[in-house]
């Protein structure tokens, strides 16, 4: 079984991964998106300049962002493994990989408005912890930028302003009317993650979680596949483009989950990631063997 110090090393390894290496179906996404702007255009400049930063910092396992983000972490663990130490272990990962300049110093006390210095606050790093069948550790971690996360929404169903009701058509009109509002300042072309139904913090959990799925899966669900290919080209068609210089390529992806709720709510949480959608996914075996899943 792992050791505490063991895992905290392990943890630094995929925080390292996330932070300086972007997920090869976001850089393909990138790719595609340069080609589809005008020629000279602000648009393919900006995702040229995106395009050589994210080759540089691969290439020098620096981050690829200067704002590494917040970390929020999934671990999934077989039955008897500490929640405690597993939540240990991760924190005391975050304080190292920002010692090591592999993270920003990003956690601020709000009430003193001191930063920490070492990356960690109460709920920094935000850690999940699922208990599963299966034998090894399973992670997923991103890590999201406070321009993406500041440009968030949430919405509370009906909504008169948007004519939005109770439905699949009504979520369509919450989320198109978020990447409205975003404009560039969620640092475009964004992924979005959404959940409907919930409560208003469940919501935003499992939106957040939709940001761990790759850009070229395909949702099981028909209907909300349907919604997230209608919802890409929808939200594409707004012009916004990269950085908000106008463009063809405003969102990479859409990812769709829903949540029971309650009879009097109907909640639309609309999680906006970055184009450094910076995410890191590994199986840790009982020997401390990494495997990559990303």
């Amino acid at each position: 079984m792992w050791q505490e110090r063991e895992l905290t090393e392990k943890f630094v390894d995929i925080i390292a991964h996330a932070s300086t290496q972007l997920p090869p179906d976001v850089v393909e996404a990138l790719r595609q998106a340069r080609e589809k702007e005008e020629a000279g255009s602000l648009a393919q400049k900006a995702l040229d300049t995106i395009l050589r930063n994210v080759e540089l910092a691969g290439g020098a396992w620096q981050p690829i962002c200067q704002d590494t983000g917040t970390p929020l972490v999934w671990i999934h663990h077989p039955v008897g493994v500490s929640t405690r130490m597993l939540t240990r272990a991760f924190t005391e990962a975050v304080k190292q990989a920002t010692a090591k300049q592999l993270l920003r110093p990003n956690a601020v006390d709000p009430l003193t408005e001191k930063n920490t210095g070492n990356g960690a606050a109460p709920g920094i790093p935000t850690v999940h912890c699922e208990e599963w069948d299966e034998e090894d550790l399973e992670v997923h971690l991103i890590l999201k930028g406070g321009g993406c996360e500041n440009v968030g929404a949430q919405y509370s169903l009906p909504n008169s302003a948007l004519g939005a009701d109770r439905n699949l058509e009504g979520v369509r009109r919450c989320v198109l009317d978020a990447v409205h509002k975003a404009q560039g300042k969620g640092c475009a072309p964004g992924i979005l993650g959404v959940c409907f139904g919930g409560d208003r913090g469940s919501g935003y959990v499992e939106s957040k979680r939709q940001l761990l799925r790759r850009l070229d899966d395909r949702n099981p669900i028909p209907e909300l596949d349907a919604l997230e290919q209608r919802l890409l080209k929808e939200a594409n068609e707004l012009g916004i483009g990269p950085m908000g210089f106008g463009g063809k390529t405003t969102v990479l992806g859409v990812k769709i989950g829903y949540l029971g709720r309650l009879p009097a709510s109907y909640f639309v949480s609309v999680s906006y990631m970055c184009w450094a959608n910076r995410r890191a996914g590994a199986r840790i075996s009982p020997k401390g063997e990494i495997t990559w899943l990303d």
